[in-house]
Formats: C-alpha cells, structure tokens, sequence
C-alpha cells in the first residue's frame, strides 16, 4: 500500500512537498504540472517546478518526486518527457484531469477526456519517447461534463502505454462537489490490467478506509486532505487512527512558520503571505486554531511582520 501526495498547481510547490514529506507517511510526491506547448522547455522550467530534480528527484527526507506534464502535442510531450527523465525524473505523470478554465480553453487537462484517441495518441508520444527508460503514468477524472466515456479513456490510456492510473472520482463539472464516486474508480480498475489509484475526497483515517473498500484499490492519492491535516498520512500508516487537532497543533504550527520562512527566501514580499494564508485557510477544515491564527494575520501585508506573528503564537500557546 502506497500513499501519493497529489500534484495541486499553485497550492503544493516544492515548498510545501518538502514539509509535508518530513512527517512521515507519503511514499510518493508528484509535481504541479509543467505546461507544454509545441517546444522543447529549457531546464531552468524544469528546475524551478522540480527543483528536486538537482537532488536526485527526491525532498530532502527521500521522498520520490516524479514529474508531471500537460499538454496535447504528442510529439513536444514526448521531448519534455524525455529532458526531465535526462534530468533526473524517476517517473513521468501525464495530466488528464486539471479542471482549469484556463487550462481547458487551450485544450489540456480534464477537457482531453472529451476525445479517448487524442488522450491515447498523447500517451503513445510520450511512451515511444520515453521507450521504457522510465514508468509512465496518468492521471484523470471520470469525464469532462459526464461519465461517458470513463473506461474508454481509462483503457486509451493502458493501450498507449501507461503503466499506472490515477482516477479522481469527479467530472471536470463536478469539480471538487462531494461526493467522490469511488465506485467508477471500481468499474474502471476491473476494466484495466494496470494499478490503479484513487483519489478524491479522502479527509480522514475512515475516508481512506471506505475509499479503498469501494474502490478496490490498494493505493491512494491525496491532496486537499493532506494539506489540511499534515498528519493524515502518517496516521493512515501507523494506524493509529485519526489524529486529533489538539495533539498535533503545535506541531502544525512549526512546519507553518518554516513554510512561510522559505517561501520569503524565494518569492516577492508582496507574494509571500499569500501562500500562508492560503495553506491557513485550506487548514481550518481540520484545525479550528487555524482560523484563529487565520484572521489575526489575514490584513498583515510584511512578510517580516507575518514571520513575528506566527513566532507569537507559538511563545503564548496559542
């Protein structure tokens, strides 16, 4: 059994893959998509998406990061593909589930599940490229505006050549709305040969137990559960069940002043508390202190200042 941190744009940078990886639990991280056009991307791309990829495609705990691209054009897939396996990629992921409008509107993502043989010949460029140097896998929802054609893209992608599938139980138009539909993930396991993961709505120890005994799958992959409670892995792991919010807070409370302090290292001021306002917000799911440090910090705009706030809460218990 593996769990898999899941590839979130804009939310779970390499920043955040590097804290939560310290708690352990996570076998397997995957990048924010690296966006292909019709050109070869030039390693710097590479490296300030992944910059894992300098390290031996690991965080700095050991956790392997695999890199995940999107794009439509067979052949320019198959070239990034290959530059980031040149690089130091232990595994390529393809893209079929973005639910972005901006991302569908230029034809990548979730609104590929429209056609199976695009999805297919996009998966067959990138695995003659590759010509099983690495494994590649994919990851896509059940559809675009319906379910239709689920299995049908599901099996486009094992007869190009994909060796694992990741399935988020959810339409492009059902987005994030519960519930996941663990049960199409069944369907769609018994309809392929290769493993198959599931991911969607899994929050707790519970979740993750239903999941896979509707599912039928012995893997799973993560995202907003795990950035709202760091300690969801390692309970599923040890266990232990479902770790309270009280006992892992202050905890919780040092990977978040240890995120924003690298997050100034390496963004604008103006864009730093952004982001730990952002992982706060996302937090207060699980942890009621997170919406109380939430809205004693929400109108600070110096990163400075922001770094004293959180240094204060932890001095008072708070």
């Amino acid at each position: 059994m593996k769990i898999y941190l899941a590839p979130m744009e804009g939310v779970l940078d390499h920043s955040l893959r590097d804290i939560l990886t310290r708690i352990s639990g996570i076998d397997v991280c995957v990048t924010e998509f690296i966006r292909v056009t019709d050109q070869l991307l030039p390693e710097s791309v590479f490296q300030r998406l992944a910059p894992e990829l300098s390290r031996g495609s690991r965080t700095p705990t050991g956790t392997p990061v695999l890199v995940q691209l999107l794009g439509n054009d067979p052949v320019a897939m198959g070239e990034n593909a290959v530059r980031a396996v040149e690089m130091g990629a232990p595994g390529i992921d393809l893209n079929f589930g973005c639910p972005a409008k901006t991302v569908n509107k230029s034809r990548g993502g979730a609104i590929l599940l429209k056609d199976p043989e695009e999805v297919h010949d996009i998966t067959l460029g990138v695995s003659r490229a590759l010509s099983s140097r690495v494994p590649l896998s994919a990851k896509m929802r059940l559809g675009f505006q319906d379910k239709s054609l689920a299995i049908e893209n599901a099996q486009a992608l094992e007869a190009a050549g994909a060796v694992r599938l990741t399935v988020h139980a959810r339409t492009k138009v059902e987005g994030y709305k519960p519930p996941a539909h663990w049960e199409w993930i069944a369907r769609i396991r018994e309809s392929v040969s290769i493993p198959v993961i599931a991911n969607g709505d899994i929050w707790t120890v519970d979740d993750y137990h239903r999941c896979r005994a509707v599912s039928g799958c012995n893997d799973v992959m993560i995202g907003r559960g795990l950035i709202a409670n760091p300690f969801l892995a390692n309970a599923i792991q040890t266990g232990q069940g479902q770790l309270d919010a009280l006992s892992t807070w202050d905890r919780t409370l040092e990977l978040i002043r240890l995120y924003h302090e690298m997050v100034a290292a390496r963004l604008e001021a103006k864009h730093v508390n952004g982001r730990t306002k952002q992982w706060l917000r996302m937090m207060q799911r699980h942890y009621p202190q997170a919406e109380k440090l939430f809205h004693s910090v929400r109108a600070e705009r110096d990163p400075e200042r922001f770094a004293e706030l959180l240094r204060e809460w932890s001095v008072t218990g708070d």
